[in-house]
């Protein structure tokens, strides 16, 4: 290990063990997401609900769905044995999430138990679009909520006593319900102007509970003052019986498979191994660019073969031997035609100068004079020797080039 790699590594030990300190003074940011989930004990989680329910909620029997949909719970109960059909169980099925994202089929079969007689008890902050429809409510999304806007029970006599809710400043309320037969249990708002945000909705033979302030069951307001109180007060309206309470989806079952899941769910070790990574990264690309050896620079090697032949043609026709040059330059251009374009070479006629024509694209009067040349000169009509050489090299030049 020489000099340079070990001051990379006391630099990165250095470094490390700032960010340990710094970090282990740091307080942890507190996580406002809100995730309605039984198992975070975040702000807005629902642990403390998911313990103290059994409070909450005397001597009523909870049951928790978790693992599978509505549809698939309530499907599982019901008996078609008689005209109507009926279900083995009755009571309320119970509801808290940030948004209503209960798929289309679990909500026909939730409006069928409680056509049955049983309840459903709803409290997110926006509803599925079916039940909106269906029960002919309508609902507002205000994203500026008025400043100190409180809630209230509607009925003095369960509780007169208003609670500020902290939330993430987006303000839901009904904006059309049936007065007629909507029973309204609590309101929203502040001294200038108030909103519904908990009603009673009759269906067939059982109610819907709807409610829009999801956030009073989380564990800041369970933890915080008096706050549980507006809890306590909105589920004094839950009908005795059985509670079904769904939580699918709400249970952080979705657990990462990585192996560095803790490394990576915990702030100080995540970034211990972000530099971790950055460290031999860096490593490895200081250490490439010093112990790379240098490219040499080779020189193409020189066309022997080219350096030859201008030897040979320039002592050929020094010695005015051109009747040798001309043939040479015959063979080598059959030879080419040959190679290049498969063409037999035994007849230079009228059916050599077509396919010739075809293959290589040249003019055919150029193709025509050459062969012309080239059978005058074989049948040993010669003039002026260099004569010859120069018109027929140049007719070949023409046709190779």
């Amino acid at each position: 290990m020489n000099k340079s790699v070990k001051i990379y590594i006391a630099i990165l030990v250095f470094v490390f063990a700032l960010i340990v300190i710094t970090s282990a003074n740091k307080p942890k940011p507190i996580d406002w997401r809100p995730t309605y989930s039984v198992n975070d004990k975040i702000p807005y989680g629902l642990y403390i609900f998911d313990k103290e329910i059994g409070g909450l909620l005397k001597k009523q029997k909870i049951e928790r769905i978790a693992t599978i949909t509505p549809y698939e719970f309530l499907d599982s109960k019901y008996i078609p044995d008689t005209v109507s059909g009926k279900y083995s169980i009755k009571g309320t099925f119970f509801n808290i999430a940030e948004f209503g994202d209960i798929d289309d089929q679990s909500i026909t079969e939730l409006f069928y138990f409680v056509s049955h007689g049983n309840n459903a008890f709803l409290s997110m902050k926006t509803f599925p679009q079916s039940i909106l429809d269906s029960l002919k409510i309508e609902i507002n999304t205000n994203f500026q909520a008025a400043p100190n806007a409180k809630v209230w029970m509607a009925n003095a006599k369960v509780s007169s006593k208003k609670y500020l809710l902290k939330d993430v400043g987006i303000e839901n309320y009904f904006t059309k319900i049936d007065t007629a037969t909507t029973t309204i249990l609590g309101y929203q708002g502040n001294q200038k102007e108030k909103h519904v945000n908990f009603i009673k909705v009759p269906y067939s033979g059982g109610y819907f509970y709807l409610h829009m302030q999801p956030v009073a069951f989380t564990n800041y307001h369970l933890l915080k003052k008096d706050h549980y109180q507006y809890a306590e007060n909105v589920l004094s309206y839950m009908p005795k019986g059985n509670i079904y309470w769904y939580t699918k989806g709400q249970n952080s079952e979705s657990i990462s498979d990585s192996p560095l899941r803790y490394i990576l769910s915990q702030p100080a070790l995540k970034w211990a191994w972000y530099l971790l990574l950055i460290g031999i990264l860096i490593f490895i690309l200081f250490n490439a660019k010093r112990k790379q050896r240098i490219v040499p620079i080779l020189k193409p090697l020189p066309n022997l073969t080219v350096d030859f032949t201008k030897t040979i043609g320039n002592l050929y026709y020094q010695e005015g031997d051109h009747d040798n040059i001309i043939d040479k330059k015959i063979i080598y251009f059959l030879e080419r035609i040959r190679n290049e374009y498969l063409i037999d070479t035994t007849k230079l006629d009228d059916t050599f100068i077509q396919k010739l024509h075809h293959k290589s694209g040249k003019e055919e009067k150029d193709i025509r004079e050459l062969v012309f040349l080239i059978n005058e000169y074989r049948r040993s009509y010669h003039g002026s020797l260099e004569e010859d050489l120069i018109r027929i090299n140049n007719a070949i030049e023409k046709i190779l080039n």
